[in-house]
């Protein structure tokens, strides 16, 4: 512990801009996304055929390699943009006043982004899986989870979460969170029976496109009346400012996300609509997340002895988010 302490001085830089550092990171997982699907919709996704490295003799792209081997070869080089964050927040969070919840949070996002490289490697290593493909999608969502909850617990204490809401509108919430969740993974599902693979010789899984987009559809219906029901409801009870634009907020991401869904269907899927659905994916994931934070205060300082709910809404049970 003296250890520690007597580096803090190095730490200060660092945690005086932890906020920013912490929208960075999660600015940048979201941008792995799109990157993610430039390399797939160019079908540069064997443009490095084997992993670690980029060819058997060599760790970066070569000139024969042209530019599928550039694309593929840049979308590895994210990883280390997104480790460089990682360790810059882990420093700002070991910062004065230390937090457990910051450290941890900090640690769970380093860790995940050698793991997302690990997953990302075996999708080379498998030709393209588009089962292993859709998993390494995920590991995404979850690592914006995972940054999302650093960035908004910076500005937040470390009292037990406070109700802002009645207990059925944080069930409606919860229940649009987890339909939310199934569109993504839906989506995933439809993408690895679609046409780009990420390079021509690449297998699909099989499924009918045609049948597994109906499927995604119905669950998009379902997610934008849940969260039209959750908007109305918020402003019925006259809920926070903050929790009502969250929602209002996600109801036009889901909208303008749908769009882009239902316009690169009927066009056959071009490159470019397809990829700015993909990037909806994590802007319609980052949204519902803010909702959810939107409904729960975690007070600081004395604050906490007296919260802005009534009695009754403090004294139910909320999820530690």
């Amino acid at each position: 512990m003296h250890r520690v302490k007597s580096f803090e001085p190095l730490f200060r830089p660092f945690t005086a801009v932890l906020r920013p550092l912490a929208l960075a990171s999660l600015v940048a997982n979201v941008a792995l996304i799109v990157t993610g699907a430039a390399v797939r919709l160019t079908d540069s996704g064997l443009g490095c055929p084997t992993w670690p490295r980029c060819t058997d003799e060599s760790y970066t792209t070569t000139a024969a390699m042209g530019v599928h081997g550039v694309i593929e070869f840049g979308n590895r080089m994210l990883t280390f943009v997104l480790a460089l964050l990682a360790v810059a927040c882990f420093l700002g969070a070991l910062g004065r006043p230390r937090r457990r919840s910051l450290v941890r949070l900090s640690v769970a996002v380093g860790l995940g982004i050698p793991m997302q490289g690990v997953v990302g490697g075996i999708t080379v290593l498998t030709n393209l899986n588009p089962w292993v493909v859709g998993l390494h999608f995920l590991l995404s969502i979850a690592l914006i989870t995972v940054a999302y909850a650093f960035w908004r617990r910076v500005d937040e204490g470390d009292a037990a979460p406070v109700p802002l809401v009645p207990g059925p509108l944080r069930a409606l919430a919860g229940l649009t969170t987890l339909a939310s969740l199934a569109v993504v993974a839906v989506g995933v599902v439809v993408t690895g029976s679609g046409p780009h693979s990420g390079d021509r010789g690449a297998k699909r899984n099989g499924l009918d496109p045609a049948g597994i987009s109906q499927v995604h559809a119905d669950l998009v219906f379902l997610l934008i009346g849940l969260s039209v029901a959750l908007w109305f409801a918020l402003r019925a009870v006259q809920a926070p400012p903050a929790a009502v634009r969250a929602a209002l907020t996600l109801v036009v991401v889901e909208l303008a996300q749908g769009l882009v869904g239902f316009v690169q269907y009927f066009t056959h899927l071009p490159v470019v609509l397809v990829a700015c659905h993909m990037l909806g994916a994590g802007l319609v994931w980052t949204a519902t997340l803010a909702v959810l934070w939107s409904l729960r205060e975690r007070p600081t300082g004395s604050s906490a002895a007296s919260p802005s709910v009534t009695p009754s809404a403090a004294q139910e049970p909320v999820p530690a988010v």
